[in-house]
């Protein structure tokens, strides 16, 4: 049987003062298929968390260690977002300094390439929370963060998967046959 970490991560490291620090990663929503897993998407998925682990060490922790999995194709988030009934990826993120209980978000959006920095953004550049779709795209751009085409979102497994499942809806909408 197939070892996976499923979903959440943890791991605790001591910094220079000998106090406990934690990260916690989250590997995106929905459930894992691990039959699909091959031993090579195994691997990839594997050392992708434990890359986005070590960047949470640096100064820009959280939004390092997030960067590092919306840029990998393996994960719902960034590339690997799944897509909607649309057939679109729109995306959210959101991220909160604990210290100062500070919050920033955004969602809906389908051209930004990093929605965590756009979410860290709101944060430190704006008196807001919250920035959806449009508004939160134009944000974004406005304070000089990577943009990219919709199509950048695209990969071939998400988009079988949304096939499938619109297959699936299709389906169970249509009206029985009279025995």
């Amino acid at each position: 049987m197939k070892t996976i970490a499923v979903a959440l991560l943890f791991f605790t490291a001591m910094t220079t003062q000998a106090k406990p620090v934690a990260i916690v990663i989250h590997a995106g929503a929905g459930s894992l298929n691990l039959d699909s897993f091959t031993p090579e998407r195994e691997q990839l998925y594997h050392a992708t968390l434990e890359q986005s682990l070590r960047a949470g060490h640096a100064i820009d922790a959280v939004e390092a260690a997030i960067v590092i999995m919306e840029d990998a194709p393996v994960f719902n988030a960034g590339k690997g977002a799944v897509f909607t009934a649309e057939g679109k990826n729109e995306l959210d993120a959101s991220i909160m300094n604990g210290d100062s209980l500070q919050a920033g978000a955004v969602g809906g959006v389908t051209t930004v390439k990093n929605p965590i920095r756009a979410a860290r953004a709101v944060m430190e550049k704006s008196p807001h929370v919250l920035f959806t779709n449009r508004g939160a795209e134009k944000f974004a751009a406005s304070n000089g963060l990577e943009m990219v085409d919709p199509k950048y979102f695209f990969t071939e497994r998400r988009w079988k998967q949304i096939q499938t499942w619109l297959k699936q809806q299709e389906a169970k909408a249509k009206p029985r046959a009279a025995a």
